[in-house]
């Protein structure tokens, strides 16, 4: 009778340990394209990404650079102080989104230039992303706009 115990207990934590292994390799395997690194514009100017590799780029709108070209196609430069990377965006862009003002892309950098495949802009006139203040406080750029 103890044995018959025993071996259940074993089947038990087997069953678990698989069903453990199987869930995790599930939830890796979906979220395998889902997570997006992000980087500053100085860290995509000294280390650019693979061409196939998507990420998360943010920094200020760099003033005098917004192009609206023919159609849907925007241009404009993303900095954060210690570099500045450009950005071909096709697309609507959110009401928000001007010069001057914090943003996020994700999108590829393909021949020297971020291919965005969306835009997002900041809500209000304090929110600005964790990511793009952090990097833009490395560059020295950043000023609290509450003191």
């Amino acid at each position: 009778m103890k044995g018959l115990k025993k071996q259940r207990r074993i089947q038990i934590v087997v069953v678990a340990a698989v069903a453990l292994a199987l869930s995790t390799a599930l939830i890796g395997y979906a979220m395998r394209d889902g997570i997006n690194f992000f980087r500053a514009p100085s860290q995509v100017a000294e280390e650019p990404p693979a061409a196939t590799e998507v990420f998360r780029l943010g920094g200020l709108v760099e003033e005098g650079t917004l192009v609206r070209g023919q159609g849907e196609t925007v241009t404009f430069s993303v900095t954060d102080g210690g570099a500045s990377i450009p950005v071909a965006f096709t697309g609507v862009l959110p009401d928000l989104f001007e010069e001057g003002q914090g943003m996020v892309g994700t999108g590829s950098y393909i021949n020297g230039v971020f291919q965005a495949s969306e835009i997002l802009a900041k809500h209000d006139e304090t929110y600005m992303p964790k990511e793009v203040m952090d990097a833009l406080k490395d560059q020295g750029v950043y000023q609290d706009p509450n003191g």
